[in-house]
């Protein structure tokens, strides 16, 4: 598969993109150069013109028939996605489904994007002065995307970005590029060349470019908090959104519904092997109920299936390559080797991770510390609300927080003493709905995503001013 660069596929196919479940090589991508990047950049600067000449309609027409294509091709995407990154089918699938409506309510807010009258009669003369603003684009975006939702995340860049009339220069992750350049070429087909280009290749080449040049307005990214960290220390004057991930927390309370609470766990522990930034990270319960919990707990994980991506019946797919997997096989080892119990699972078969349930798990333990990207439920237990709370809170990470509860009292503290970007009430963090403002605080970086948000944080307000004398 080749590379978009205004409006052109290129590039000789070297790097091995391979299936993390059996190792097969799925296809070939390029490797970006340096004058490559150049020539990405330079095309998104020359596009910005037309872009800017197409009306809002004309616009909004071209992401919508996008969905469109996308929707009559979404089982070629779904296949793919599983080939690519692992993710079960059924996940695929699920994704794809909210790619299409990404595209759509950016097609919608294409039509949105309004200023707004502002009344000048404060100061001397006010009175004969008028004053409304516009939102501008801001001109070249680069978004660069991971692997775990490839699909859709690539969308949540790029369709606000062009909704709002600017060009893009997308990097996708090369662990699964694929859908990326899939949706790249559709998206060429109804705007002019050079709006979208699809870079692949390393990140210590394309990302120096796309720091360095001028001529890129804004970078939004998503990845892991150092990468996150350089960006904004070398960005220069560039806008920045930086999704930087979570070490999310369930919190269970001991009034909460304990059925409901098991099965947000396994949603929230489990979905695609716990690859997501807003996973299930920590659960934290008060003792009062935790046995109960734990054996409830241990009895639905058994039930899950795992193995073939592309089988309908697997829930828990390989982990993105076996670095991971043995990352993942380390964490639980030191864990258990401090003191944690293993009540279920712990093997590793290649990249294949067996979900994973520790009890007596201690804050201080790396595994709950870190950002961990597995099928890991790690069981903290404490003595009441307060220390659920206190311990919740003693990370760097805020992006989203699950709590379990059925006291509204405690619903509203924990709503509003919880450090996290989305506090979620008797829902696990896993939970999303794309037209809402996504994004944390603190070590899970700035910004917002949701595409009406995303849009805002893509265009410039201009105020205009008439003297009426």
């Amino acid at each position: 598969m080749k590379m978009l660069i205004n409006g052109r596929l290129k590039g000789e196919e070297k790097i091995e993109i391979r299936n993390p479940y059996n190792n097969e090589i799925i296809d070939k991508v390029p490797a970006a150069s340096k004058e490559d990047a150049i020539e990405a950049i330079s095309a998104a600067k020359k596009a910005k013109d037309e872009m800017i000449s197409l009306t809002a309609h004309r616009i909004s027409e071209a992401l919508y028939d996008t969905s469109q294509e996308l929707k009559k091709r979404s089982k070629e995407f779904s296949h793919l996605l599983a080939l690519d990154s692992g993710k079960p089918i059924k996940a695929a699938r699920d994704e794809v489904k909210r790619s299409i409506e990404t595209l759509k309510l950016s097609a919608e807010e294409s039509k949105r994007i309004y200023g707004e009258t502002i009344p000048m009669d404060a100061g001397i003369g006010g009175k004969d002065f008028m004053g409304f603003t516009i939102r501008l684009p801001l001109g070249v975006i680069a978004a660069i995307t991971p692997f775990n939702y490839p699909l859709n995340l690539a969308i949540h860049k790029v369709g606000p970005a062009l909704a709002s009339k600017n060009t893009v220069i997308l990097k996708p992750s090369l662990k699964a590029p694929l859908s990326a350049l899939k949706i790249g070429e559709i998206l060429n087909e109804y705007f002019p060349p050079g709006a979208i280009n699809v870079l692949t290749g390393k990140a210590s080449i394309i990302g120096d470019e796309i720091l360095k040049s001028e001529d890129i307005d804004k970078i939004s990214f998503t990845g892991g908090f150092k990468t996150g960290k350089m960006i904004a220390e070398n960005s220069g004057m560039k806008k920045l959104t930086l999704e930087l991930g979570g070490n999310d927390p369930l919190i269970v309370l001991k009034d909460a519904n304990i059925e409901k609470a098991v099965e947000g766990t396994i949603r929230g522990s489990y979905l695609y092997s716990g690859q997501i930034c807003i996973a299930v990270k920590r659960i934290i319960i008060e003792e009062k109920i935790a046995d109960e919990f734990v054996q409830k707990l241990v009895k639905e994980t058994s039930k899950l299936k795992i193995g073939d991506p592309l089988d309908p019946k697997t829930d828990i797919g390989p982990l993105i390559n076996e670095e991971a997997a043995i990352k993942i096989e380390k964490l639980v080892s030191e864990a258990i080797e401090d003191g944690a119990e293993l009540l279920y699972g712990g093997g590793r078969n290649g990249n294949l991770f067996e979900p994973t349930i520790l009890d007596n798990v201690k804050p201080s333990m790396r595994l709950v510390k870190e950002e961990t990207f597995g099928p890991v439920s790690p069981i903290i237990r404490v003595k009441d609300a307060d220390e659920a709370l206190k311990v919740a809170n003693s990370t760097c990470y805020a992006l989203q927080a699950g709590v379990f509860t059925e006291n509204i009292h405690e619903a509203l503290r924990f709503a509003s003493e919880l450090e996290a970007g989305t506090v979620l009430i008797n829902k696990q963090s896993t939970y999303r709905v794309d037209h809402m403002p996504f994004g944390g605080f603190d070590c899970s970086g700035m910004g917002k995503e949701g595409v009406k948000y995303a849009i805002e944080d893509m265009t410039r307000t201009k105020l205009i001013i008439f003297n009426k004398n």
